[in-house]
C-alpha cells in the first residue's frame, strides 16, 4: 500500500512538473490551432501565459495582438503592439497589426502617422503601401489611395493585393487598360482565393468596355496614359473588328492569341519586357493558351459551358492546370512602365 502511495504522489508530481516545463513555444502553437478554430478568447489567455515565460518575444506579442484584434479587443490590441513598433527587430507584419487596429476604431490620424514611419523603415514594402492605400480610401482620399497602391507595385511587384485595389480603382474611373493589366497580374499572382472570381468578373468586364465604340482610340489619346499603355492600346487596336459584336470566349481567346503574336512581332520585347506577356507567348507555344483564357473567362460566362469545355478538351485542361500548379508566377523588378 506505502508502495502503491509513493507511486501515485511521483505520478502527481510528475505531471506537475511537466505542466511547468510547458514551453512558450508549445502554448504558442495551442493559441495558433484554437485561432484557427475561432476560439480567440481562449487563444488570447494562452498567448498571455507565453508572453509571461518569454516577455520579449517579438512573433508572441505579435500573436497577442492580433489575437486581440481578432476578438474585437481592439484598445488591448493597440495597447499590446504599440511599443513593438518601436523595437529595432520591429517587422513589416508588426506595423500592418496596429495599422489594421487603428483603422478598426477610425483612428486614421495614429494609422496615417505610422504607416509614414513604416515606410521610412521599409521603403519598398508592398504590404504597407497598400494598407496606407486602403486607410486613404477608408477615409475618402481615393486620389492619394491609388498613389500608394501604384507605389507598392512598383516597388513590391510580386504583391498582389496592390493589383487587386488598383484594379478596383481604375474600374471605378473607366481606365480599362490597367483593369486589364492589373486583373490579370493579380489573377496570376493570386490563383485561387475569393477575391479572384471578383477579378475575373471585372476583367471580362474592363475587355467589353475596352472594345466598345471609341473608347480604345479615347484611351490612347487620354491625358495620364504611358508609353507603354499606348504601344499595349495599339497593339489591341489591330484586333477591333474581331469585337464588332462584342466579347465572348471565343473571339477573346482569338483577340489576345493575336495580340501576343503582334506584342511580339515588333521592337516592344526589347523596349518593354513584360513577364506576364512572355509567359502569355509560351503557353501559346505550348498550345495550352487556349485553356488559360478559359480558366480566366470561361466560368465568368458560362460556368456550365466551361466544364463542357474542361471534359472535351482534357489534354488542354491537364496541361494548363499541370502547369498552374508547378509553378510560381513572380514578375522581376523594373518592369513598372505607368505613369501617375
Amino acid at each position: 500500500m506505502k508502495n502503491v502511495l509513493i507511486a501515485f504522489v511521483a505520478l502527481l508530481l510528475f505531471h506537475g512538473s511537466y505542466g511547468q516545463q510547458t514551453t512558450a513555444q508549445q502554448l504558442q502553437e495551442t493559441a495558433m490551432s484554437m485561432m484557427r478554430q475561432g476560439d480567440f478568447t481562449n487563444a488570447v489567455t494562452v498567448l498571455e501565459k507565453a508572453v509571461a515565460k518569454d516577455p520579449q518575444n517579438l512573433e508572441l506579442l505579435k500573436n497577442l495582438s492580433y489575437a486581440n484584434y481578432l476578438k474585437r479587443d481592439f484598445a488591448k490590441a493597440i495597447e499590446v503592439a504599440k511599443p513593438l513598433v518601436q523595437r529595432p527587430d520591429a517587422d513589416e507584419q508588426t506595423f500592418q497589426i496596429l495599422g489594421m487596429s487603428y483603422k478598426s476604431i477610425a483612428a486614421y490620424k495614429d494609422c496615417g502617422k505610422l504607416y509614414k514611419e513604416a515606410i521610412k523603415k521599409f521603403p519598398n514594402s508592398g504590404v504597407i503601401y497598400n494598407e496606407y492605400g486602403e486607410l486613404l480610401e477608408m477615409d475618402n482620399s481615393l486620389g492619394d489611395a491609388i498613389v500608394k497602391w501604384e507605389k507598392g507595385i512598383m516597388s513590391d511587384p510580386n504583391y498582389s493585393s496592390n493589383y487587386y485595389n488598383a484594379a478596383r480603382y481604375y474600374a471605378k474611373k473607366a481606365k480599362w487598360i490597367r483593369v486589364i493589366l492589373y486583373g490579370e497580374l493579380f489573377l496570376n499572382l493570386e490563383s485561387f482565393t475569393p477575391r479572384t472570381e471578383d477579378v475575373k468578373k471585372g476583367l471580362l468586364f474592363a475587355y467589353a468596355n475596352l472594345f466598345k465604340g471609341n473608347t480604345l482610340q479615347d484611351a490612347v489619346a487620354a491625358k495620364g496614359t504611358s508609353n507603354f499603355e499606348k504601344e499595349v492600346l495599339n497593339t489591341y487596336a489591330k484586333t477591333m473588328a474581331l469585337a464588332k459584336d462584342g466579347v465572348n470566349i471565343d473571339n477573346l481567346v482569338t483577340i489576345r492569341t493575336r495580340f501576343i503574336l503582334e506584342w511580339f512581332q515588333g521592337n516592344n520585347k526589347q523596349q518593354y519586357p513584360f513577364r506576364l506577356f512572355e509567359q502569355e507567348q509560351y503557353l501559346l507555344r505550348e498550345g495550352i493558351f487556349e485553356a488559360y483564357n478559359q480558366w480566366l473567362f470561361g466560368g465568368v460566362i458560362n460556368a456550365d459551358a466551361y466544364q463542357i469545355w474542361q471534359n472535351n478538351h482534357p489534354k488542354e485542361y491537364n496541361g494548363f492546370k499541370s502547369f498552374q500548379e508547378g509553378r510560381v508566377f513572380k514578375l522581376p523588378a523594373g518592369q513598372y512602365y505607368m505613369s501617375h
